[in-house]
């Protein structure tokens, strides 16, 4: 391999730790709404492969490395996936622990990092004999995992109702577009729709912002509400090992590792599981969150970088939420991307190897360290100088640009209404992954199912 194809490599990763170490640290990122659009982004800028691999990786660590320290200071998740951790690290603040909280998710994280990359690789080699198999299968995979993810919903009844008229609204969609003529018969599309869903509570919101009665309603707060109290400075490089205790390391270590296994399965749901399976019978309050804290953390890294790496190693189609979320233009971008030609395609098991290993030890070297080091002031500074609505307007900009891209003006509408449908649903209880499997296994379902 070329040095200057690793020196790139080494640039993109050093590139998405830094960027997404501050994205991740302001609140209400939504890993998909904050991940997708810009690898999307840089896969139809012709960014090569290995590189692309190695910034979705490091970007991938460095924001479930950051997204923990809204969470221990402010109590506010900084994505999606972060959540569930909020009611543990409210308790360690209330003893005056948010810097132990930190310092515990963030060192949970990074061992879910160093199971989950070998694992991971180690998986997905076994997998690949039957890549094939499941590949030919993806569509009903897709409709079995639609259902699957919907029975783990909050409201299980809602999201299996919802399958097949989200299928309707998806398919129909496109038929109205091959009918006006604003795309070929020959071309699906896709990519502007998974963005649409991706940024639906945006959508959703931004839409009641319309209505006077709802705007009415919405709690004003006040400024400088958050108070950060300055916590004690870390020396040297922090040691994951150290900082968690034996039974805590244990705990984060077997998540991790049935995180990997589970990968085709909700990563929320997982980390709410087997974070509160570990922790269930510990009586002392402090304990309890300390164990949760890190061992969430390290199902969620695990699960992620699982979700990406098997699929794309082993199988080719994104047979898992992580992958049809933030992933998903590793597998389909048009033109540059699709089911046939894809980062499956084009790398070698080596170069999988070479490009996740750079992207995880510079995520972890940079975003840990920082993250241990300099947490307060970095999260000072965001919540002083960085709106998330900022962030999230540009990326709800970026998503209108690809549906004209996709489409033209008409597109521009029909991306809103599978925002708007996306948005309820999710705020309704129907996740992320049970709409990504819906939008994926759409035509097969309306082909067979309905008709």
């Amino acid at each position: 391999m070329e040095i200057s194809l690793i020196f790139e490599m080494v640039l993109a990763a050093i590139f998405g730790a830094v960027l997404y170490t501050i994205i991740g640290i302001a609140p209400g990122t939504d890993e998909t709404a904050v991940l997708a659009p810009v690898t999307l982004i840089l896969v139809l800028a012709g960014m090569e492969p290995i590189v692309l691999l190695s910034f979705f990786m490091s970007a991938i660590i460095a924001k479930k490395l950051s997204d923990s320290i809204p969470v221990a200071i402010a109590g506010i998740p900084g994505g999606v996936m972060s959540a569930p951790m909020v009611e543990h690290a409210m308790v360690l603040k209330k003893h005056g622990l948010a810097d132990v909280s930190i310092r515990k998710m963030a060192s949970g994280s990074v061992i879910g990092t160093i199971i989950s990359v070998p694992l991971s690789l180690i998986l997905a080699n076994l997998l690949i004999p039957l890549g094939d198999l499941l590949s030919a299968y993806s569509s009903q995979i897709f409709f079995g995992g639609a259902i699957f993810l919907a029975l783990m919903s909050k409201n299980r009844w809602l999201a299996l109702v919802s399958i097949v008229p989200f299928a309707l609204l998806i398919q129909g969609l496109r038929h109205l577009y091959w009918g006006v003529g604003a795309v070929p018969e020959d071309v699906t599309v896709f990519t502007s729709f998974f963005l649409g869903i991706t940024i639906g509570p945006i959508i959703l919101r931004l839409f009641e912002l319309l209505n006077r009665e709802l705007r009415s309603k919405i709690p004003r707060r006040e400024k400088n509400l958050i108070i950060l109290k300055r916590q004690e400075p870390i020396k040297g490089f922090p040691n994951p090992f150290k900082i968690l205790d034996k039974k805590e390391v244990l705990s984060s270590s077997g998540s991790s590792v049935l995180g990997i296994i589970t990968f085709f399965m909700s990563p929320v749901g997982m980390t709410i599981f087997l974070g509160e399976t570990f922790t269930s019978r510990i009586k002392d309050p402090i304990k309890r969150a300390s164990r949760a804290i890190s061992s969430m953390d390290g199902v969620t890294n695990a699960a992620y970088i699982a979700g990406i790496l098997i699929p794309l190693i082993a199988i080719g189609t994104p047979l898992s939420p992580t992958a049809l979320g933030p992933g998903m233009a590793l597998f389909n971008a048009p033109p540059v991307f699709n089911e046939d030609h894809n980062l499956h395609h084009l790398l070698s098991m080596n170069e999988f190897v070479i490009a996740t290993v750079i992207g995880a030890v510079i995520a972890i070297c940079l975003t840990y360290f920082i993250t241990m080091k300099y947490a307060q002031q970095i999260c000072s500074f965001v919540f002083k100088y960085i709106p998330h609505e900022a962030l999230l307007g540009v990326f709800f900009g970026l998503v209108l640009m690809l549906a004209y891209m996709d489409a033209g003006v008409i597109n521009i509408f029909g991306v809103l209404l599978i925002g708007l449908v996306a948005g309820i649903l999710h705020r309704w209880g129907v996740n992320y992954g049970v709409q990504f499997m819906i939008l994926y296994a759409a035509p097969w379902m309306v082909g067979h199912l309905v008709f």
